[in-house]
Parts: C-alpha cells; structure tokens; sequence
C-alpha cells in the first residue's frame, strides 16, 4: 500500500492522542508506518507543516461549527463555538500547543477559528477588531485546556474549577460592549 498524506496525518493524531506531542517525532510517525524518515518529507515539509495539518484534521470538523442562525444572538453562537472547542481539546494531550502551532502558520485553514472570527465581526466589531477578540479568546480556551491537562498530568486531583467558563462570558461581554 502506497503511503498517503492522510495515513501521515491519521497516524500522526494517533500518536498526539495516545502519547502526547514529545512522542511525535518524524522518526516515531516514519516507524509507526513502517517507511523511512525521508518517505514523510514527500507529504509534509516539515514537522511544523505536519503539526498544522494535524491541527487541521482535530479541528476542522462538524462537530466544531455552530449555526448562527440558531442562536438569538451573535454573543450566544461565539460562546457556544468556544465551549465547543474548550472540550474538543481537552481530551487531547498537548493539543493548545499543537494548536497554537496552526494558528500561527495558517490559522485560515482552521475553520472553527475563521468562524470565531466571523461571529466577532457579525457582531458588529471591525475586521481588524474581530482578529484581536479571536486571538484573546483563543488564548483563553487554549490556557484554560493547558491548566486542565496540567492538572491531569500533575495527577493532581483537585476540584478547583478553571473558571474557563466564567472567563469566557467575560471576555465576550467585554468584546462585545459597544
């Protein structure tokens, strides 16, 4: 069987979800299909175009879209695309950082943060305004799923909230006064 980029990508959110992101090495992804190193560079340039696909596949799903149409209003839809995205991620070992990754490589192939963006700016806020309100919120989901999976990693069983919830209402509110 000829290896393809899915089988890349695939494998490559096998190993970030079972072992977390210190365990995706090209050299790891190359043995667990079973090909040379070099046979990878043939559907990814580099790790940080394989992490930005890897993000892609995590991201870029049904699941991850709201319709706004169904909320009354636009501040209703971005916290439900928020929510959405907080525990998408947080079963997934180091996905803020793999996600942060994309977002700083090519964020306009995520589409649940183009639509976070969108929904800013349907909201009444600028092009340039919506940017600055996505990447604060993304920074807040993704610190947020850090101190979780921190806690988890630190077999730290506690029950201290991360208020992500309450900083989010927050955020948006805050985004959204006019």
């Amino acid at each position: 069987m000829a290896l393809t980029q899915l089988m890349v990508v695939d494998t490559a959110v096998d190993i970030l979800q079972q072992f977390g992101l210190a365990d995706l090495s090209m050299r790891r992804l190359a043995k667990e299909l079973d090909v040379q190193v070099g046979a990878l560079y043939w559907h990814v340039k580099n790790k940080q175009e394989l992490l930005a696909q890897v993000a892609a596949k995590l991201l870029n799903t049904p699941q991850l879209t709201v319709n706004a149409s169904h909320f009354t209003s636009p501040e209703l839809a971005i916290l439900q695309l928020a929510r959405r995205l907080y525990l998408a991620l947080l079963p997934i070992q180091d996905s803020p950082e793999v996600i942060e990754v994309a977002t700083a490589m090519q964020a306009s192939d995520l589409a649940p943060i183009v639509q976070l963006r969108e929904l800013l700016e349907a909201s009444g806020l600028s092009h340039e305004n919506a940017r600055h309100g996505q990447q604060l919120l993304l920074n807040h989901i993704l610190g947020s799923v850090a101190f979780r999976q921190n806690l988890v990693q630190l077999d730290l069983n506690t029950p201290v909230a991360d208020g992500f919830d309450w900083g989010l209402q927050r955020a948006v509110a805050g985004l959204l006064t006019r």
